[in-house]
């Protein structure tokens, strides 16, 4: 064969090697996220997903909770790494508070296609979660009991009104009991990456929030470009509005869906 034949023969094949692969990875890409992974934030557990698991599942998703250590960003990633390597396919990566900071660093996964932030941090790569607070009215209602060994826990007196005001007083005394305190040095780390930047995102905030000035929660959606949505809710909304937070994560999967088509 004329070896200019036979050159432009194999380029021909390779291109349309390509342009399979491009086309695989575009189907690929434009299937609905079936799979969400839910991230919890301090002072909480996983099992106060409950509501929207519930919910999810019941119209099809697969859902997987993270249990945060809460002991260093790099180990809350971490544990959010792990759950997200045992997804199949495309994957909608949800944060509630202190959890919006651990999805923007681990939501460069590939699998992650969608970002939801329920009453959540959102820093900058190069930025610290301490930083999000800066030049923002305190949150006086939600105090910190802090130990020797630089972890905290919401003070018990004070934590119905800054945490979940919303919830019923039996349901206050188990969370108030329960917590998971959290190594304060996680609010001094630095993040590598905003995966934010990147990927869709969307805001769910609680407009009744004590643990966050609105301001605050208002200008990280706004930075990120986030499709907000406002319910009145305290910081506990991941519990006490399960559907409005389940309806905003199915919405996150279908569209980016359809942006990828």
């Amino acid at each position: 064969m004329n070896k200019s034949i036979r050159n432009a023969l194999l380029a021909a094949a390779a291109i349309g090697s390509i342009s399979q692969a491009a086309l695989a990875q575009t189907a690929s890409t434009a299937q609905p996220a079936k799979n969400v992974v839910l991230v919890h934030g301090a002072f909480a557990d996983g099992s106060g997903w409950r509501g929207v698991y519930d919910l999810l599942t019941a119209r099809g998703y697969s859902v997987t909770i993270v249990q945060n250590p809460l002991t260093s960003l790099e180990d809350d990633v971490a544990a959010t790494k792990r759950a997200l390597d045992r997804q199949d396919g495309p994957t909608i990566l949800v944060g509630h508070s202190w959890g919006g900071t651990v999805i923007t660093e681990a939501g460069v996964d590939p699998k992650v296609t969608g970002l939801v932030y329920v009453s959540a941090l959102s820093p900058d790569a190069g930025e610290t979660t301490a930083q999000q607070y800066e030049g923002f009215a305190p949150a006086t209602e939600f105090v910190l009991d802090k130990a020797q060994d630089g972890f905290a826990f919401v003070d018990r007196a004070k934590f119905k009104a800054g945490f979940a005001h919303d919830v019923s007083d039996a349901d206050v005394a188990f969370m108030r009991d329960s917590q998971v305190p959290i190594n304060l040095s996680a609010f001094g780390t630095k993040l590598k990456n905003a995966a934010w930047r990147t990927k869709p995102s969307w805001a769910v905030i609680a407009s009744e929030d004590k643990a966050f000035d609105q301001a605050m929660l208002d200008h990280m959606a706004k930075r990120m470009g986030a499709k907000v949505t406002k319910v009145s809710a305290g910081h506990a909304l991941f519990m006490t509005q399960p559907k409005v937070v389940a309806d905003v994560i199915d919405q996150a999967a279908r569209q980016t869906a359809s942006a990828a088509k």
